[in-house]
């Protein structure tokens, strides 16, 4: 917890009173003793809604916070929060790792290679399966009968549901690509710390990664399977039941609903959501927001029978 002057002390930021804040989340999420921050104004509804102790937002948005909120005014609403989100990384410089053979003597019904790294902490469900070189970071918690392949990471605070299979080489809850970018080009770190929740019976291909969420968490669903080189960045989150084949891509904050069939190759932008039972066949590119369900393709993005009748017309123009 830190008193909210501190935080700000260096930003020329005037505030009224002096709350402690203990973290920071997006407006709609964000509750008493947190931050948040409006930068998109495709998020300006929120901020009549937010229950966020404290806002960084232009002079124009003020006035549309409630009564309970403060406003803290800045011409760069983003960076400054870059800026304020590092006092709430974790420490990570003194954590001593768990005795490997000890947990071996003390969890007989799970199956650890001696090789494995553990952080204090950690929580293993029953008859749980790591294999040589897995690396657990500190909070890290895993449940019932989840098998870890060889050289799999997961960093801290991080949590896997019960039948999860996870292959050799993934990587979960490293760091999302989070960085702000001033007005005089100067690149600053947005530091990440929220987490990632994987769900009941999730498969995850070999050499994955999943980020990190910024705030609060990146989300996998129940029944999830993720193929190989699979990228999924921060606060993403991925429905029930939903497939991914090899190298799908998905920018920071997409939304995918339940069975939603991405196929190889293809890709999101950032803050995107797609509804429940869509497909995209391979390297198609959702650029905005899909409400209708139905099978997309192409660049841009279209139905994939509206794609079809294009190509038709394509090499039509080509035999004039």
């Amino acid at each position: 917890m830190y008193d909210l002057q501190d935080l700000i002390n260096d930003l020329s930021i005037k505030v009224s009173s002096n709350p402690r804040i203990r973290g920071i989340n997006t407006l709609q999420e964000a509750g008493p003793g947190e931050l948040s921050f409006l930068e998109n104004k495709r998020y300006t509804s929120q901020l009549a809604l937010t229950r966020a102790e404290a806002v960084f937002v232009r002079q124009e948005h003020a006035a549309k916070l409630p009564d309970h909120t403060l406003a803290l005014i800045c011409d760069e609403p983003y960076a400054q929060m870059a800026r304020v989100s590092r006092f709430f990384s974790p420490d990570l410089t003194e954590k001593k790792p768990l005795d490997t053979q000890q947990v071996i003597t003390e969890r007989p019904d799970c199956v650890i290679h001696p090789s494995v790294v553990m952080g204090p902490n950690c929580r293993l469900g029953e008859k749980v399966h790591l294999m040589p070189g897995v690396v657990l970071g500190h909070n890290v918690t895993i449940g019932d009968n989840s098998i870890i392949y060889p050289n799999a990471v997961i960093y801290h605070d991080c949590v896997i549901g019960n039948q999860v299979i996870i292959h050799a080489g993934s990587v979960i809850g490293s760091d999302g690509f989070g960085f702000a970018i001033t007005r005089q080009g100067e690149y600053i770190k947005i530091y990440q710390n929220g987490n990632v929740i994987i769900g009941n019976n999730v498969e995850i291909g070999a050499n994955c990664t999943i980020d990190r969420a910024a705030f609060s968490s990146t989300r996998i669903g129940d029944d999830v399977r993720i193929d190989n080189l699979v990228h999924i960045a921060h606060n993403c989150e991925i429905g029930q039941a939903s497939v991914l084949a090899g190298q799908v891509g998905l920018a920071g904050s997409s939304r995918l609903g339940s069975r939603v069939m991405m196929g190889g190759q293809s890709a999101s932008a950032g803050h995107v959501s797609v509804c429940d039972g869509t497909t995209i066949l391979g390297r198609g590119v959702i650029s905005k927001d899909i409400r209708d369900k139905d099978v997309y393709s192409g660049f841009p993005l279209m139905p994939h029978k509206l794609w079809l009748k294009l190509q038709v017309k394509l090499q039509q123009l080509m035999k004039v």
